[in-house]
């Protein structure tokens, strides 16, 4: 994707939107008739949109996904309004202590993109997913915590929730045998 890897750097912000058009435009270059889908995090936002525009997808799996709006304590809001004030009368760059460490390292139109992704939530995208989806979630993800999983299962009317033990955001990664018996299991038909 753009901006990501090897690929050129972005020439304005990205929308999730545009990095699912992205994608569908190369599978078009493909000639891909039709596909599953596996996306993780960020990745599963673009299946989101994705599976809103290209009915070439058959099944999905969501593992980690992103895009469900988080729940926040009081002091996160502090924070954003206190970083906003601040802002206007100090330089970015100056201001400490606010901003993931991410975040921190992206260039000026990465940052604008992030900003769109992030506070772009997808809770009523995921309601309108008809596609048989196994969503697949580590038990102790502190990125996307399992309340999340549980707000995408029951957004999308055709779709199983597994939780892996002793996994977080990487569950294909921590725990890959269990991982990999769910996914093939799931798109043998199980």
């Amino acid at each position: 994707m753009s901006g990501f890897g090897k690929s050129p750097p972005l020439n304005k912000p990205y929308s999730v939107s545009d990095y699912a058009s992205e994608v569908i435009e190369f599978l078009n270059g493909l000639n891909v008739n039709s596909y599953n889908l596996i996306a993780h995090s960020f990745g599963a936002r673009v299946a989101v949109k994705m599976l809103l525009n290209d009915e070439r997808i058959k099944k999905v799996i969501l593992t980690g996904a992103a895009g469900i709006k988080p729940r926040r304590k009081p002091s996160y809001y502090i924070k954003v309004y206190a970083y906003k004030l601040l802002k206007k009368f100090i330089p970015e760059n100056k201001l400490k202590g606010f901003g993931s460490s991410e975040y921190k390292t992206l260039s000026v139109v990465m940052k604008k993109s992030y900003l769109k992704i992030v506070n772009e939530h997808l809770n009523y995208e995921y309601s309108l997913i008809k596609n048989q989806t196994l969503i697949i979630f580590g038990e102790n993800d502190r990125e996307t915590p399992p309340y999340m999983a549980k707000i995408i299962n029951k957004s999308i009317k055709n779709s199983k929730l597994v939780f892996i033990k002793n996994a977080g955001h990487f569950a294909f990664i921590d725990r890959s045998n269990e991982f990999n018996v769910c996914t093939l299991e799931f798109l043998k038909g199980g």
